[in-house]
């Protein structure tokens, strides 16, 4: 057998994302943090993703206190992130001078590796986010978006590994979040990209549809240097495979007795969010053929249950292939999956595809998200453009600087730089968990805070 593989644990973040939502409180976690230490982790995903988001939007907490807690606990592991390339932790593309503050403060909190991806594997809406980990000195491991269409293919893929590692990238991931990496697949592209190129390999996926422990057997065959994997309370399902067997299988070098010790506790801690749990015991098959990710498909449901149209969940799986068809076949995957997501229910619950088209499928067509990985139907275009035509240029090059505006405007609410990452990320999400969190101190720092007399742009929170 080859080398034997090390292991990335992904349950603090898309373990725990993929089955309760990220609904996960660092208090409910923090006292086992020193146990996992001892497992033998190569790494720990634990922040990034929807965990920013989570925090300020539902758990009233700071994603950045998070990450101070994690790093301070983990001495003997290293600290993985996942960011959305110029998207960050948001839905939308930030300007060159946000992700440049960005990834300076996950620097300064302690992050080791950050793995970036974009949702239509447009290598230019990574460039900036890698030059700035590289210059603040985190190892950088790029991920493909992994899905299956006309135009995604080994040729595809191995592509756009090239134009990665030109880009001075420490590692490569195969990202496939809807579980549609089929076993053979997952050797062939594995073994090509050994072959081709001197760069250790990661392999992700999610046990949606059945496959990927099959397809991480057959990863190991092909020398992968490193899986994603999630102790057994956060694993399969829309989850990653589970780790204890497969260190069991491979004998991995990982403490058994203490991954069992942390099942335990993790099992009463997902007790804990049964009003969130996926609860998903069995593969669903129809995600091989809708490939929507499990996240996807929570949204929907939700969706779906807020407009009393939980009945029309199957006519709404049917119909999201035909809308990233429409749209060019993007992976499904944020941001990407919530703008198809939407369209797609609307079409259904409008009875006529497109009668309504949101602004994000307009801002996807007007080129604002990259290039669609395939050519749009031209019919949605003339719909929803008219005569405009899409920009050819990247994305963040139409979008101005924004941290000092954003500083401005702000005021009291940014007390820091990572408040004020939180504010401009987040929108009205964040400016409500930044009001409440300074809601007491306000009315002192009014007095004193002279700076900001006759300023007219500075809110005010009440």
């Amino acid at each position: 057998m080859n080398k034997k593989p090390l292991v990335v644990d992904t349950t603090l973040r898309d373990g725990q994302q993929s089955l309760i939502a990220t609904r996960m409180k660092t208090n409910e976690f923090e006292n086992l943090l020193e146990d996992f230490d001892k497992v033998g982790f190569y790494s720990m995903e634990v922040w990034g993703g929807a965990t920013y988001d989570s925090c300020i939007r539902y758990l009233d907490e700071d994603p950045w206190e998070r990450l101070d807690i994690i790093r301070k606990k983990l001495k003997n592991t290293k600290i993985q992130m996942l960011l959305r390339g110029q998207n960050l932790v948001g839905y939308r593309h930030y300007s060159d001078d946000v992700v440049e503050l960005f990834v300076r403060k996950m620097a300064n909190h302690g992050v080791d590796i950050v793995r970036v991806f974009d949702a239509l594997n447009d290598i230019r809406n990574l460039e900036k986010s890698i030059t700035e980990c590289k210059k603040n000195k985190m190892e950088v491991q790029a991920a493909i978006s992994y899905t299956v269409s006309p135009v995604h293919n080994n040729e595809f893929y191995i592509d756009y590994i090239k134009k990665l590692v030109e880009r001075g990238i420490d590692s490569v991931a195969v990202k496939d979040m809807a579980g549609l990496l089929k076993p053979e697949d997952a050797y062939l592209l594995i073994k090509e990209i050994k072959n081709k190129f001197d760069i250790p390999v990661e392999i992700h996926s999610h046990n949606t549809c059945g496959l990927a422990s099959m397809s991480y057997q057959k990863a190991i065959e092909a020398g992968v240097d490193y899986l994603d994997l999630a102790i057994s309370p956060f694993a399969n399902g829309t989850s990653q495979p589970a780790v204890e067997p497969f260190n069991f299988s491979y004998d991995l070098g990982l403490d058994q007795k203490i991954l069992e010790k942390l099942a335990a506790e993790l099992w009463n801690i997902r007790k804990n969010h049964s009003e969130n749990d996926m609860k998903m015991v069995s593969i669903d098959s129809k995600i091989l053929s809708s490939q929507i990710p499990g996240g996807m498909l929570s949204n929907l449901h939700s969706q779906l249950k807020q407009q009393k149209a939980e009945d029309k969940i199957d006519q709404v799986m049917l119909e999201v292939p035909k809308v990233r068809k429409d749209l060019g076949y993007p992976p499904l995957v944020t941001p990407t999956s919530q703008i198809v997501g939407v369209q797609a229910t609307l079409n259904v619950l409008t009875g006529e595809r497109y009668k309504m088209i949101t602004n994000e499928v307009k801002n996807y067509l007007k080129g604002l998200y990259g290039k669609s990985p395939a050519p749009v139907d031209e019919t949605l275009m003339k719909n929803a453009l008219g005569d405009e035509k899409p920009i050819q240029t990247r994305p963040a090059d139409s979008i101005e600087p924004e941290v000092k505006k954003a500083k401005k405007e702000a005021g009291l609410l940014a007390k820091n730089q990572e408040d004020l990452l939180t504010y401009i990320l987040f929108g009205e999400i964040g400016k409500k968990y930044l009001t409440e969190k300074y809601r007491k101190s306000l009315n002192v720092d009014f007095e004193i805070a002279k700076d900001y007399e006759n300023n007219d742009s500075v809110i005010y929170p009440v």
